[in-house]
């Protein structure tokens, strides 16, 4: 009798293991404060190799193991949700107009440019195509998602999503339980703190706004130009806190300026000072434009695996 019991724990247990999601994995490490895992978010998905916020651009995204894909909402005239950065479509697609102004039907007869202009055989996909594409395969960050909170929320209760799902935005840590509270479930969220000359004056009251509110959130997304020394001092209050960094390796002025900044194009075969620069700061979360070659940097340094 015993070992029969033994026997069926054994195959609870294997059981249990098969059901857990990658997602479910990457949820654990993000709430687990004892984590060492770092997280490679991929900036618009994979766009060196597909168009931005396209289906086959999160599919490239997942292969090569990035963590969570950064995605951008628009609403369409008549209130569809489509993946697009721009207020237009006039860069990302082979059509003209605001996205606010195009039907569905329209901006989906378009087809989708690549990072070099060309015009693709890919259409731009609503939000509801992107959330099943990544449901249990990868975590996503809603750029531009408060803009259509209720409606993204609907969205991801419908889909059992919510806690897979992060949002952001540089609104107080009131108006954001305003938001709250008119839901029983919502996004996990994270504020935006740019470290600057010309921004800190304001920052710096809304980020102390956050270190002493109750309000829940998993991160800050620091953001900085150079113009100001003290970057790592900021840092540490974010880790003291025990929240995550989330460091920006796109473009020079997001990470310590254009000329001594930490970004992906001076990582190429420079990965060790830059990204281990981003490291040495804390950092736990970088969104980057270099997905693969980051994921291969962090896998060599043992920081990207998951148990």
């Amino acid at each position: 009798m015993k070992k029969l019991l033994v026997f069926a724990l054994f195959v609870a247990s294997v059981f249990t293991a098969m059901a857990e999601s990658r997602t479910d994995k990457l949820l654990r490490e993000l709430h687990n404060p004892k984590s060492d895992y770092v997280f490679v978010i991929a900036h618009r998905a994979d766009w060196r190799n597909f168009p931005e916020n396209s289906l086959e651009g999160i599919e490239s995204a997942i292969k090569m193991g990035v963590d969570i894909v950064e995605l951008d909402v628009r609403r369409t005239a008549d209130g569809e949700l489509v993946v697009c950065h721009d207020s237009t479509i006039n860069r990302t697609t082979n059509g003209k107009g605001k996205v606010k102004e195009l039907t569905l039907d329209y901006i989906r007869s378009r087809y989708l440019r690549a990072g070099h202009g060309a015009t693709t055989r890919y259409k731009m996909p609503t939000l509801a195509e992107a959330l099943d594409v990544c449901n249990g395969r990868v975590l996503i960050n809603l750029d531009k998602a408060i803009n259509y909170y209720d409606q993204v929320m609907e969205m991801l209760i419908e889909r059992k999503m919510a806690d897979q799902v992060i949002m952001k935005s540089t609104k107080s840590p009131d108006a954001m339980k305003d938001f709250f509270s008119k839901h029983k479930e919502n996004m996990l969220y994270m504020p935006i703190i740019n470290y600057g000359a010309k921004s800190w004056e304001k920052h710096e009251p809304l980020f102390n706004s956050y270190l002493a509110t109750d309000l829940p959130f998993i991160a800050y997304e620091m953001c900085w130009d150079g113009s100001l020394k003290g970057e790592k001092k900021v840092f540490n209050k974010v880790l003291k806190s025990g929240k995550r960094l989330w460091i920006n390796t796109l473009w020079g002025s997001l990470c310590g300026g254009y000329e001594n900044g930490y970004y992906d194009d001076r990582a190429v075969d420079n990965e060790e000072k830059i990204y281990g620069k981003i490291l040495s700061y804390g950092a736990s979360m970088i969104q980057t434009d270099r997905p693969e070659m980051l994921v291969k940097y962090l896998d060599s340094k043992g920081r990207h695996t998951l148990k």
